[in-house]
């Protein structure tokens, strides 16, 4: 009794799949570079950004005196008290509220000396107080 069996195939032809993806293929290579790419319109804004102020230089020296330079109306160093000199630099920041303030302190001051000063402008309500200081050498 010959017996008729019946073999699955258990393989996929995928000859039609790649006609169709090398069809697709072409398609997209010819019409991409016809594509233009689409323009952004911008909003426009009614002011523009200000670059930053340049600073107030308070300078701590040795000898414990204080001198003030406005960098920004490129003045020269003033040798001023530390009221004095908390009443100039709270009316030039009543001109430019932007404008912040660095102390350098002498290698050599007394580090009570610096905390002083920015202690003394803290009080008087000074913003944007910082300290200057330099690189070292590595």
């Amino acid at each position: 009794m010959p017996r008729n069996k019946r073999q699955l195939m258990n393989q996929i032809n995928v000859v039609p799949y790649i006609d169709v993806m090398l069809v697709l293929l072409i398609i997209f290579m010819v019409t991409a570079p016809m594509i233009q790419p689409g323009s952004v319109d911008l909003p426009s804004v009614g002011k523009s950004s200000q670059p930053p102020v340049a600073p107030l230089e308070i300078t701590v020296k040795a000898d414990g005196t204080l001198t003030l330079r406005d960098r920004a109306a490129n003045s020269g160093e003033d040798e001023l008290s530390k009221a004095e000199l908390a009443q100039r630099v709270r009316a030039a920041q009543k001109k430019n509220p932007e404008q912040a303030v660095l102390i350098a302190g002498d290698r050599n001051v007394k580090y009570d000396a610096v905390l002083g000063v920015m202690d003394e402008l803290q009080r008087q309500q000074v913003a944007k107080i910082g300290l200057l200081v330099q690189p070292g050498k590595q």
